[in-house]
Order: C-alpha cells, then structure tokens, then sequence
C-alpha cells in the first residue's frame, strides 16, 4: 500500500499528492520507470499521447503487480484531435495504447484558443465520464478565462488544471482562482527544469537544515502549496527521494523564501503557445 496522502477532487475521486511524470521517456524506459515507481509507492502516472510512449506506460501498470483500482492514470488529448468526434476518437487510440478498461484522468493538453475547438472537446470528455470509460476529467495549461468559458458554456468545471508551476513561476493568481472552483492545482516541470534552482544556496539551506535535499526542498513547497507535482524520474534512488516529502515541514518564512526571485514563464503562453 501506498503511503502517499491524496486529494479528493471535485467529483469525488482520490487523487495523489504526487505522482511520476513521463517525458520525455521512449516506451521502453517508460515501462521500467512506471513499474519501478509503482513498487516504490507512487499512485499517480501521468503520460499524454504526443509524449508517445503511451503504450510503455501501460505496460508498467500492468507488470507492477500493483492492483489497477489503486493507480491513477492520466493522459492527454493532442492539438491535432480537438473537436467533439476527433475527442472520442483520440480517447479509444490512447485507451487502446495504454491496455486498459478505463483512464482515470483524461485532460486537454493545451487550450489552442486560435483553433477555438476546446469547447467541443471538453464536451466530448464529459460524454466520456459519463460512459464511465474516463473516472475524472480536466485540462492542463488552461487560464482562468478558458475554464470560465467551459463553465459558462457546459456547467462542468475542470477537476484538476496541469499548468507550469515551479518557484521561478508561482502562480498565484491561477491557484487561487482554482481553489475558489474547486479545482486541484498540478504542476508541471515542478524542478524547473533547465535553470539553476536545485543549485540555489537559499533552497540548499533550506534543504541543509531539514537535512533533506534541494529536490525535496521544492517538491515539498508544491505539495505544502497545495498542488501536485510530478517529477519525471526514471532512476530509482530518485524516484524514492523524490516520494519521501512528507516527513518535514517547511515554515512560512520558508515557503516564501523559496519563490522570492524573478519570475519567468519556461514553458509556452497559453494564450498563444500551440501544439498538435
């Protein structure tokens, strides 16, 4: 059993603090690391169709000898299939590459406002739920004026937005705006990958003081901010270290210290980034 404590989300279901990323892992490394993940503990697997490696993710559900009831899996619909019939159709092409009966999260990976179909999608999903063939529906990289527009225009909010979110780029505003919905923050790039935060002397003191290190540091700023991180690891000493955060606590002053620098966006702008 898993030791991980969980969210309830919107509609009801479980969701862990933390789960393991996949990109941008081939099958091959995909399926080992999911497997080795899930012995360790972890509960939460997050992959998408554009990451292709749908099919070695499933696979180390399957062989990890964890029972399917207790892993939530979450993939993502593509740019290239937005619309209502392209949703549903993308759906059964992942369900069919991860080898299973049902996902547990499904999400929109990026809004695409130009091509304005994510609506249509977001139809689709709810469809879906309700066929009981997705247990929970959301979105990732979503602003707050996409999720209004879902909500005024279909009644159903996100259960859980994947957006960017590291100390380099807090997100306030946005995790406010989710926790007033009702809806779980997840982060990715939760490291910030590609900048110097892990070598930062303020999260390495922190880190020195709790006697942990500077990864636990910051994926223990995420889950004390609320939201879910998925680090992707595929080596095992990591992929434990990056699961054993709920041991410590980091102070407010902490907690502030960590964000206290410039902030950038590493990722695209929503509002205009696309990928198909």
């Amino acid at each position: 059993m898993s030791n991980v404590p969980v969210h309830t989300l919107n509609n009801g279901t479980n969701f862990p603090a933390i789960g393991l990323g996949t990109w941008p892992l081939d099958d091959a490394d995909a399926e080992r690391a999911v497997t080795e993940a899930l012995r360790l503990g972890y509960r939460l697997v997050d992959t998408a169709t554009n990451y292709r490696n749908e099919a070695g993710v499933g696979l180390g559900v399957a062989r990890s000898g964890v029972p399917r009831e207790e892993v939530v899996v979450t993939t993502k619909l593509p740019g290239r299939h937005h619309g209502y019939e392209e949703t549903l159709a993308s759906f059964e092409e992942s369900r069919r590459r991860l080898g299973l009966d049902y996902v547990d999260l499904y999400l929109i990976h990026w809004p695409l406002p130009r091509v304005d179909k994510y609506v249509d999608s977001w139809r689709a999903m709810i469809k879906l739920r309700e066929d009981g063939l997705v247990r929970s529906i959301g979105v990732s990289n979503f602003t707050r004026e996409h999720i209004e527009r879902l909500e005024k225009e279909t009644g159903v909010l996100p259960s859980v937005n994947q957006i960017e979110l590291h100390p380099y780029f807090p997100q306030e505003e946005l995790r406010a705006f989710h926790a007033a919905k009702g809806i779980v923050t997840e982060s990715w790039s939760p490291l910030g990958r590609g900048s110097d935060l892990l070598d930062d002397p303020v999260v390495a003191g922190i880190a020195e003081a709790h006697g942990v290190t500077p990864g636990q540091v910051v994926l223990r700023w995420h889950t004390q901010l609320g939201a879910v991180p998925i680090p992707k690891s595929s080596d095992p000493g990591r992929q434990r270290e990056n699961l054993d955060v709920f041991g410590f606590e980091l102070d407010p002053g902490q907690l502030r210290a960590i964000a206290d620098r410039e902030h950038r966006r590493q990722g695209g702008d929503p509002a205009t980034h696309e990928e198909f």
